[in-house]
């Protein structure tokens, strides 16, 4: 009861909805001037794991993250590397020493001082054989971390490592709350404290997660006054919602941003925006399982898939075709690899050489035993659902049995992921600017909660993914990289198959907002809504 009357409160207090007016075209047209205020409220289908970044691998978390920590480095809006909570850095001659100089005044959230012992904190913690993380590999490299002083991070490492400066972009936890203690068991993971530009204000499981404005951020205060991802887990839902303003901004679907959003009461509310995303959609295949063994099969499933029918019908044109783990717009990305276009009678004769036989019942079987697997798919995903339908189709067409589960998000991935215990997923992974594919490919990385859940081998992909990571040549880098997707599309581990357009809807009263390499959260801090448009209106002695 207290907890609802305290929400109430906040409701009244904090909250003010300026409802039911409807403004002609020129009136968000006014871009005004910045002014602190407002709240934008953004919808995510999947809720957040936890909130210490190097124990979590899923989006909804580093999304909730990112504004609530920094690192040493980021990329500005062109991709360009620059300075966080590092003011500057020297690299040595030999490439093999990186040394840090931290900002000073930055506090922590709770007024606790920044310096270089939170840095080593953080670079031990990752690398202690206790803490499930994926991201330790980049750190284990380093030979030598030393804190010449309190704002002094110096790191050596004992060949170069090409990655190495972005490696720091990882988010800098609070040793005086968590040294000496078990992270995994750490309040932080509900209730994080960082130095970022919001602070972290409540999360209610299932709903919402609220940040507010950092009133000290080194950067200065954002002018955003709250943040909040409101938790949906159905994309139509969500809609709905976006068109009833209960919330300013959502990823569209392919649907939703060629066909429902094209008229003038919405264009008149909403900005569109528009980029081919940093990430791939594709079937991963648990390869300890008996039938996904054999790479045949996997070629087989390749060629009995119709990519373009997926980008045409489901993502309505609003996506291009994947054939390995880099997006084509990318330095690394090989366009030259071995492709699998759609043909069902390769895939029968690809199964006929891996031992099926298909009976007079047109049904695919082994030894007696049935092609059938389940794969499984995340809940509130229209187009992966949509596409393991079409998917479906296709393969019935050549003998082969899909059953599609619909799991919720956090469960696919404690439950099924995690444990190894499944058959095929159909999912999709952000796809770093710098890309360092180890962490995804590498055999070593096939540990709990490591990213290498398919249980993928080969030694040449081993060699070449720890050669390219020690090129600082990017030709070189190139050669390896290179090689290592023409594995990959021999050995199909994967069935990759799109790259999407990033489809955005936001609210236009948010001014500032400007798209670029980088995507349009870059300068998030920088938004801000006129005073004249405000919808949400604070009260200004709130204290935190």
């Amino acid at each position: 009861m207290v907890n609802k009357k305290v929400f109430i409160c906040f409701i009244c207090l904090f909250l003010f909805l300026s409802c039911g007016k409807k403004r002609d075209a020129a009136f968000y047209e006014d871009p005004g001037k910045p002014a602190h205020g407002d709240m934008i409220i953004t919808g995510s289908i999947g809720e957040p794991s936890n909130l210490i970044p190097i124990l979590s691998s899923d989006s909804s978390s580093h999304e909730i993250a990112s504004y609530i920590y920094n690192g040493l480095v980021k990329y500005d809006k062109d991709l360009n590397i620059v300075g966080d909570l590092a003011e500057s850095w020297e690299v040595s001659k030999d490439s093999l020493t990186i040394t840090f100089r931290l900002r000073k005044g930055v506090k922590w959230h709770d007024g606790e001082p920044f310096s270089a012992r939170d840095v080593m904190y953080t670079y031990k913690v990752t690398i202690d054989p206790k803490t499930p993380t994926p991201y330790s590999g980049d750190f284990k490299l380093v030979k030598k971390a030393e804190m010449p002083d309190d704002h002094t991070f110096k790191v050596t490492y004992d060949k170069p490592f090409a990655p190495a400066l972005i490696s720091w972009s990882v988010a800098v936890l609070p040793r005086h709350l968590l040294e000496g203690k078990d992270i995994t068991n750490s309040p932080l993971k509900r209730r994080p404290v960082g130095t970022g530009p919001f602070i972290f204000s409540e999360w209610v499981p299932g709903d919402r997660v609220i940040l507010t404005a950092n009133p000290d951020y080194f950067e200065g205060k954002p002018y955003i006054d709250r943040y909040m991802m409101k938790i949906i887990p159905d994309s139509a839902t969500m809609f709905l919602e976006l068109k009833n303003n209960s919330i300013d901004m959502m990823g569209l679907t392919p649907l939703q941003y060629v066909k429902q959003t094209d008229y003038p009461a919405f264009r008149r509310e909403f900005n569109r925006y528009k980029y081919l995303a940093a990430a791939y959609t594709y079937i991963g295949y648990n390869l300890r399982h008996g039938f996904f063994k054999d790479k045949k099969v996997r070629q087989a499933m390749a060629c009995a898939i119709n990519k373009q029918e997926i980008i045409d019908g489901i993502l309505l044109g609003q996506g291009v075709e994947a054939t390995g783990p880099f997006k084509p717009d990318m330095w690394a990305h090989n366009g030259n690899v071995k492709r699998y276009e759609y043909n069902p009678e390769r895939a029968l004769a690809l199964l006929k050489e891996a031992g099926f036989e298909r009976g007079t019942d047109g049904v695919l079987r082994k030894n007696g035993a049935p092609f059938e697997f389940t794969i499984l798919v995340n809940q509130g995903n229209t187009v992966r659902i949509q596409s393991a339908e079409l998917i479906q189709r296709r393969l019935s067409a050549v003998g082969i049995t899909m059953k599609i589960r619909v799991l919720e998000w956090a469960t696919l991935v404690n439950d099924f992921i995690d444990k190894r215990n499944f058959e095929a997923v159909l999912l999709g992974w952000t796809i770093p600017n710098d890309p360092d594919p180890f962490d995804v490919w590498h055999s070593s990385k096939q540990g709990p909660k490591e990213l290498n859940f398919t249980s993928f081998e080969n030694r040449e992909v081993d060699e070449v993914l720890v050669k390219a990571r020690h090129t600082l040549d990017r030709p070189e880098r190139k050669k390896c990289l290179d090689r290592f997707q023409e594995i990959l599309a021999e050995e199909q581990p994967y069935t990759f198959l799109f790259v999407p357009y990033s489809t955005v809807a936001l609210h236009k009263r948010f001014k500032a907002v400007e798209p670029a390499p980088a995507g349009i959260m870059y300068n998030f801090i920088k938004w801000y809504v006129p005073e004249n448009q405000v919808r949400y209106k604070s009260n200004a002695a709130i204290s935190r």
